[in-house]
Formats: C-alpha cells, sequence, structure tokens
C-alpha cells in the first residue's frame, strides 16, 4: 500500500491521500476579483486527484497585493467571484479546498513577473505605497515602504480578520496563514526586514507577536471545526537572518495556540539569498519541525517525482507533499503517481476511461457535491 495515498487529517480535515496543491499566484484577478482565468486553472487542478488545494495568496486589502493582478477577499465583488469558483469546484470534485491568507508587505506593487516582476516606482500611475514593519526596501533599486504604525497594524488586524470571516461564509475547508518567502509576516520574522524598537521589533519574543497575533485573529474568526495552519519560511538563506532554530520556536508557539500544521518553505526576504537548490532540498526543514514540535507538516520545494514523494512521507520526514511548478506541467500528477505506486486516486467518471488497460482499479469514484 502506498503511504502517499494513505488518507491523512490536517485537524479534524480529512484528506483522501497526502498530495496537495500548493498555493501558486497567478497575477490574473481583476482588483482582486476572479474571473474565467481562475475558473479554468483552479477547476482543471481540481480534477488532479490531491487530496487538497490551497487557493493562491489571497490579499486581506488592496494594498496587500503583491501586483495588481493578484486575488483578494477584502470586497463583496471578491467574495462574489471566489463563490462562483468554489461553486463550480464543489459540484464537480471531492477534492477539499483552502485559501491561504496574504499581505505582500515591502513586496507590493509589484509587476508580474512576465513583466519582469520589479516593484513599480511610486511616480508611476497603478503604484501605491507598499508598508513593512520598517522603512527598509527589498532592495536598494526599490522605494523604501512605509514603517507600519500602531494604527497600521490594528488596521491589518482587521482586514485578516474580515478576511478569515469571508473565507469561512465561502465554506473553504481551511486557512492558510501566509507567513513565507519575504510577504509581511515573514518581514516581521526575520532580523534583516524587522528593525523595529517597540514590542514588535528586537528579540525573537518580540518579531514573533504580530504573527502570533494575526494566527489568534484568524483562528477566531473562522469554525473552530476547521483547521488554520501557517506557511513558514524556515531560513531566509542569509547569515544574520531567521533560521531553522528561530522556526520551530515559532511552530511551538504557534502549536500552543491550536495551529493544525506547518507548511515548511524557504527564502525570499532578501536578494542576497544564497540557495542550494537540488531535489527535495527544503525537506530536512520539514522534518525537524515535524520531530522537534511535533505538529504534521507539509514539505514543499523541488519535489517532482511520485517515488521522491513516497520516500519522503515513509521515511517520516513529513506528513504530506506539496507540489506546484509539477503540478502545472503535469496537471494528472496524482494520476500517474498512483499508476506507479499501486495507489487509487478519485477521478470523475467523465474521464474513467482514460485509465490504462493493465489497470482495473486506478481509478475511485468520491461521493461529493454541495458542501
Amino acid at each position: 500500500m502506498s503511504r502517499l495515498f494513505e488518507p491523512f487529517h490536517i485537524g479534524t480535515l480529512q484528506l483522501d491521500n497526502r498530495i496537495v496543491v500548493a498555493p501558486m499566484c497567478q497575477y490574473s484577478a481583476t482588483e482582486g476579483t476572479p474571473g474565467d482565468w481562475h475558473m479554468i486553472h483552479l477547476g482543471h487542478l481540481a480534477l488532479s486527484g490531491a487530496g487538497l488545494m490551497i487557493v493562491e495568496a489571497t490579499a486581506v486589502s488592496p494594498e496587500a497585493r503583491i501586483t495588481p493582478g493578484d486575488l483578494g477577499l477584502y470586497s463583496d465583488e471578491n467574495e462574489a467571484g471566489i463563490a462562483h469558483v468554489l461553486k463550480a469546484i464543489r459540484a464537480n470534485s471531492p477534492i477539499k479546498v483552502a485559501i491561504q491568507l496574504a499581505h505582500a508587505g515591502r513586496k507590493a506593487s509589484s509587476r508580474a513577473p512576465w513583466d519582469g516582476g520589479l516593484q513599480i516606482p511610486l511616480d508611476e500611475a497603478g503604484s501605491w505605497q507598499a508598508l513593512a514593519p520598517s522603512a527598509l526596501p527589498h532592495s536598494s533599486s526599490e522605494d523604501a515602504p512605509l514603517a507600519i504604525d500602531a494604527e497600521g497594524l490594528q488596521r491589518i488586524r482587521d482586514q485578516f480578520a474580515a478576511t478569515a470571516k469571508r473565507a469561512a461564509r465561502l465554506g473553504f475547508d481551511g486557512i492558510e496563514l501566509y507567513a513565507a518567502h519575504g510577504y509581511l509576516l515573514h518581514e516581521f520574522l526575520s532580523p534583516l526586514a524587522n528593525q523595529r524598537t517597540d514590542e514588535y521589533g528586537g528579540s525573537l519574543e518580540n518579531r514573533m507577536r504580530f504573527v502570533l497575533e494575526l494566527f489568534d485573529i484568524v483562528r477566531a474568526a473562522f469554525p473552530a471545526d476547521k483547521p488554520v495552519w501557517v506557511r513558514v519560511s524556515a531560513s531566509d538563506w542569509v547569515e544574520g537572518g531567521w533560521d531553522l532554530d528561530a522556526t520551530v520556536a515559532l511552530a511551538q508557539a504557534l502549536k500552543a495556540r491550536g495551529c493544525a500544521a506547518i507548511d515548511v518553505s524557504s527564502g525570499g526576504v532578501s536578494p542576497l539569498q544564497k540557495i542550494p537548490l537540488s531535489p527535495g532540498y527544503q525537506v530536512p526543514f520539514a522534518r525537524r519541525i515535524k520531530a522537534d514540535v511535533g505538529l504534521p507538516t507539509i514539505a514543499v520545494g523541488l519535489i517532482t517525482e511520485a517515488e521522491q514523494a513516497e520516500a519522503i512521507i515513509a521515511a517520516g520526514e513529513a506528513d504530506a507533499v506539496a507540489l506546484a511548478r509539477a503540478m502545472l506541467y503535469d496537471p494528472r500528477w496524482p494520476w500517474h503517481a498512483a499508476a506507479k505506486l499501486g495507489g487509487q486516486v478519485p477521478a470523475p467518471k467523465q474521464y474513467w476511461r482514460s485509465q490504462p488497460r493493465e489497470f482495473k482499479d486506478l481509478f475511485v469514484h468520491a461521493a461529493f457535491g454541495q458542501r
């Protein structure tokens, strides 16, 4: 029996298998509202056979967007657009769907990757003022962000609470809080981006404070019977930056507050990072957090092969694996992994006739409908 295709729980949320569609920004919304692209993109991935799909980084306010095309959940129009997409998914797929709540911090007001990805200068139309723990730009060529004052902190708390309540109304199965890749929450954690002298800067306890506050706020605003978890960057890959020991301390504090899992990535806060890329290069971070904290962990990062994913789960290095680029390249990755590993995967009956002749029970029917 394949371990990758065993059922798995994140808190009270039961998943058919341990494959997660990672959140992937599409930069294709209009004022935060999804359109036809998101219907095609998310609908396609909902038929992948994965146990869980996490909707891309979703901004809690207009200024929290990375780019003008970022998805948001801060307006009634955003909520209605996402509801339209979710209705189609739920009517046609058993996949569980979570949403990643995010604030871009000092990396806001940027162009889409295919337009270069650089920050839009403040004196150019379509830009907006980025916010951060400290007035330190991500790179020396960018405009400095505005350091968030006490009133700004409260405004962001309120935005996360309001967005979590919208996510609850939409019936999402879980929330992932985005504290990775150099965006606002990660900026508060990292001494490379946080040079505050108040209770939110300096010591590790102080730098974790705002992230823990936001977790508590989101947890309180979302149904108690549904999980909330956090994506972290376990290392800045820069000397003197956020590191794995600090990540373990954060995960322990989150566990005490009812966090259901840790989704483990790395990097993103500094252009000085030196990342030694190799297959599964971030898995050791997930293994350490799982061992030291005892929370379920999701491993991500250059996990591309079925046998590789199986080995990670079988060795107890992580409890689930998340795929991003590999899933875009092969949206039926879970089908092909099940064929290699002897697993079974939920598939729509309309596609059953595609099952290769050498298999009799690769595809299984899973009950689903409006939920």
